[in-house]
């Protein structure tokens, strides 16, 4: 078991080392250290969005719950 504080903290740079590589990623393919960046930031910011819609459909699946 870990604090919330070392789960939030292990999230945020678990965010911080996709976007370096993301935007490494996109400079090696456009060459454009600003256009890598903003593939960066798309990238985080779809995969924040669809990961909150695949959480969200998962709470209203009851398979696999041990509930109380």
């Amino acid at each position: 078991m870990e604090t919330r504080a070392r789960t939030l903290v292990k999230s945020v740079l678990w965010s911080l080392l996709g976007l370096l590589v993301m935007a490494g990623v996109g400079f090696a393919f456009t060459g454009s250290a600003g256009l890598g960046g903003t593939m960066a930031l798309v990238n985080a910011a779809l995969g924040f969005l669809c990961y909150a819609i695949y959480e969200r459909a998962w709470a209203n699946i009851g398979w696999g719950r041990l509930d109380g």
